[in-house]
């Protein structure tokens, strides 16, 4: 008798847990390399406590895994979180999977779960941000003469003319990210990162396609006078160490 799917274990540390399931149910991933996340959803909700279902499932949290991660990565800007976030958004594809309809929009709909978990996280900080000024206003304890604002310049920003490597152009763009609109960072990431097409952008944030490109051009105007604040300019960031 096949073991049934302990929700209660996607609750470990992501990728121990997805270790573990893919141990227990002897997952190869290579199995749905030939079905769609359509074929695999079917195959889960056909028999959920079977091994074939559990399989199923388990293959899509191999092939989305990286993707959702890289995403709130990039959203948020912190691993503890992405690693965080990625975890609940598996929980919430398990629990509310059999509610969509159409199945073969899977792309979209798990965007937009992990999406609106980043929103959640970021109203979070402003109210805890908001709350945290207020009592240093109060205590009288904020002093702009002794706190003046801070803006974070990469290392290479020191130095126009030395050379950046990859991987310092990708911590770059990265912080740099994290300094633009968040209506327009995550129009960026799904474009330019996670590879999306407008319209399936569109479709994940509840908004039109204008609007996404609206969002995308002042998107990459907005990192371009960053990057040009920062000192790095297009012919710096061409080379490789």
């Amino acid at each position: 008798m096949a073991r049934p799917f302990d929700e209660r274990r996607i609750h470990l540390d992501f990728y121990q847990t997805f270790y573990i399931l893919s141990k227990s149910y002897k997952l190869k991933p290579s199995m749905g390399l030939t079905m769609t996340d359509g074929d695999l959803i079917n195959k889960f909700l056909n028999g959920p406590d079977t091994a074939e279902g559990t399989n199923a499932f388990n293959t899509l949290v191999w092939r989305w895994e990286k993707p959702m991660y890289n995403f709130i990565l990039r959203y948020l800007g912190k691993r503890d979180e992405a690693r965080d976030l990625t975890q609940q958004v598996f929980i919430k594809v398990y629990r509310n999977l059999a509610r969509l309809k159409d199945r073969e929009r899977f792309s979209a709909w798990i965007y937009q779960i992990a999406a609106n978990l980043c929103r959640d996280v970021i109203k979070q900080k402003r109210r805890n941000r908001a709350y945290s000024l207020e009592s240093l206003q109060e205590s009288g304890a904020l002093d702009e003469a002794a706190h003046p604002a801070l803006t974070l310049l990469p290392e290479a920003s020191l130095h126009p003319d030395r050379v950046v490597s990859r991987n310092e152009l990708r911590d770059i763009l990265e912080k740099a990210l994290q300094e633009i609109p968040e209506e327009q960072r995550v129009v960026v990431i799904m474009k330019e990162y996670q590879g999306l097409k407008f319209t399936e952008i569109a479709e994940a944030l509840g908004v039109s396609v204008n609007t996404i490109k609206s969002r995308m051009y002042y998107g990459l105007s907005a990192l371009k006078k960053i990057l040009a604040q920062w000192q790095i300019d297009e012919e710096a960031m061409l080379y490789d160490v």
